[in-house]
């Protein structure tokens, strides 16, 4: 998995995604970078008007790479596609909710269309592969592993209207020793029958724009368009037992329900109370 990994052919890509052969307004890869997410919300700040919607930041290494909660994430160089998004909503931000949940909806059919991986979609910004039977239960995880993540962040200064950095790094070709947790993996190691970066990176390019200009003609409203319901039927969270670690530090335990209109959480307590999550750690809990 380690033999080929080749940079990112940047005048190949430009000529795919770059309007008005593809999407993008601008496409910028560099070879390393600490976080790309970090990039490209100081560039926002700095120089607004250069950075228009539909820009994106690939880099070919992120040494790093940010979480959320500021968790760290590393990858080896050119086993990962690590890169950030620029969204300009026209809605108000209080659509904003549901963007890392409309960027797991387009990875999962971006990576489901191009490697036949079983992508899914864990709330509120993970994106998962079930390994089967094979594979030793993690708690919290059980068989399934973390193969991509989101960060969204929201830079109000940028211009006329906030911008949003819409951070997505996948995990492509590591192996097995070069996974940082127990709870993660890769596209190779999860059986994809296409682990080339370029073809993932089109992929979700397609798949991002598609949801994008979905709810962009929509107004925000994830309900109306039909998101809503396509982000439930891919997110593996709902209706499953899940124990929520709270920004506060307290934990609630129950089913999780559905999603609210904001794209929140809807967690029902063992007395049948209903909770609306808008940020917290999910473990989703087999057994219970």
């Amino acid at each position: 998995m380690t033999s080929a990994r080749l940079p990112l052919e940047v005048s190949a890509l430009r000529a795919l995604l770059l309007a008005p052969a593809g999407p993008l307004a601008r496409l910028d890869v560099v070879d390393a970078t600490a976080s790309t997410n970090a990039d490209v919300v100081a560039a926002l700040r700095r120089e607004p008007a250069a950075w228009p919607h539909a820009s994106l930041l690939v880099a070919d290494h992120q040494t790093q790479g940010r979480g959320r909660t500021g968790r760290s994430w590393e990858t080896p160089a050119r086993a990962a596609l690590t890169c950030t998004f620029v969204a300009r909503p026209r809605s108000g931000p209080g659509t904003f909710g549901w963007l890392p949940l409309l960027a797991g909806l387009g990875t999962v059919r971006a990576l489901r269309a191009t490697t036949g991986v079983r992508a899914v979609l864990k709330w509120p910004n993970d994106v998962l592969v079930d390994l089967g039977a094979d594979a030793a239960d993690v708690e919290g995880w059980g068989t399934a592993r973390k193969v991509a993540g989101i960060l969204a962040e929201v830079v109000p200064d940028a211009g006329p209207g906030p911008a949003v950095a819409v951070g997505i790094g996948v995990n492509v070709d590591q192996a097995a020793d070069e996974l940082p947790v127990p709870w993660a993996t890769s596209l190779a190691l999860a059986g994809a029958r296409d682990t080339d970066r370029a073809t993932v990176l089109a992929a979700l390019v397609t798949a991002l724009h598609e949801v994008a200009s979905r709810w962009a003609d929509g107004g925000g409203d994830a309900a109306a368009t039909g998101l809503a319901d396509e982000v439930a039927a891919v997110c593996t969270t709902l209706g499953g037992e899940v124990a929520v670690e709270l920004p506060d530090g307290s934990t609630l335990r129950g089913t999780a329900l559905r999603l609210d209109a904001d794209g929140a959480l809807v967690v029902a307590d063992a007395d049948g109370r209903e909770h609306v999550v808008h940020a917290g750690d999910v473990r989703h809990v087999r057994g219970a």
